[in-house]
């Protein structure tokens, strides 16, 4: 398999073209865009033209739109009533948005808690409306992926493989990021969990732990790098590796030989 190195948008603040440059002049072979309603961004409002002018972009750079990122909206998949159905909703858009603009995945964080909101409740609340997703992601041909973050959802490998299960549907999946738990875990133990449910992966570095830990470039944190791609191509995820390490950590052309220097552990 041909590796891929990614640049997501959800960390170059600009317009989609402006960001295509960034990515092609980086040395970035492809990308992932990120939803947002704002002007110059594409977003589940955005028209069949608009949508199409920037795929035809990104062709022209010789960009593969790989994934697309839903920005935090008014959306909460763990919460019911209104908020959830709305949220449901926007995520169906926004695969259709994911799907015309040639992308297969499309990344979800699906919400937040508040007080009153319990734990075994929000767990229920996402299986309901993920089931309801999976329905639009089908017709759509484009896949849900939800991601482990810092929300105090999901915290082990084996509760969201369950969840995803529990789902049913071969258009939900997981999106990898080993920084995201390397604060806490060992990334490559996600990766055994969840293998071919990993849809698309997020490249990341931490260092430390919860309370004195910080964000690092790649191979400068505690991320084995190594055992992880041993376990992503045992899964048989495909070799695309989407850079999220922002540019005050260090610059998105050494990110990219990073993502392609790691990828040799893949082969």
């Amino acid at each position: 398999m041909t590796v891929k190195a990614g640049l997501t948008q959800i960390i170059v603040p600009e317009n989609c073209k402006t960001f295509l440059d960034i990515a092609k002049n980086t040395g970035y072979d492809c990308v992932e865009l990120l939803l947002k309603q704002k002007e110059g961004y594409i977003h589940p409002g955005s028209t069949d033209e608009e949508i199409r002018e920037v795929r035809a972009y990104a062709e022209s750079l010789g960009l593969d739109i790989v994934s697309t990122c839903i920005g935090r909206g008014s959306y909460n998949l763990l919460d019911s009533g209104e908020i959830q159905e709305k949220g449901i909703q926007e995520a169906i858009e926004g695969l259709k948005v994911t799907a015309k603009l040639g992308a297969k995945v499309m990344l979800h964080t699906l919400g937040s808690f508040s007080p009153d909101l319990y734990y075994e409740d929000a767990y229920n609340n996402a299986v309901k409306s993920l089931k309801e997703i999976a329905k639009g992601a089908e017709e759509a041909g484009c896949a849900l992926a939800v991601e482990m973050v810092w929300n105090g959802f999901l915290f082990s490998p084996l509760e969201m493989r369950n969840l995803i299960d529990e789902v049913g549907s071969e258009y939900i999946g997981f999106y990898f990021d080993p920084g995201n738990m390397a604060v806490f875990q060992y990334p490559q133990h996600w990766v055994r969990a969840l293998g071919k449910r990993t849809k698309m992966v997020h490249m990341k570095d931490y260092k430390g732990g919860p309370l004195n830990g910080k964000w690092t470039a790649l191979l400068d944190g505690g991320v084995n790098f190594q055992a992880v791609m041993k376990e992503l191509k045992a899964a048989g995820v495909p070799p695309v590796f989407i850079s999220e390490v922002d540019k005050s950590l260090d610059s998105f052309e050494n990110t990219a030989k990073k993502i392609k220097e790691i990828a040799l552990f893949y082969a």
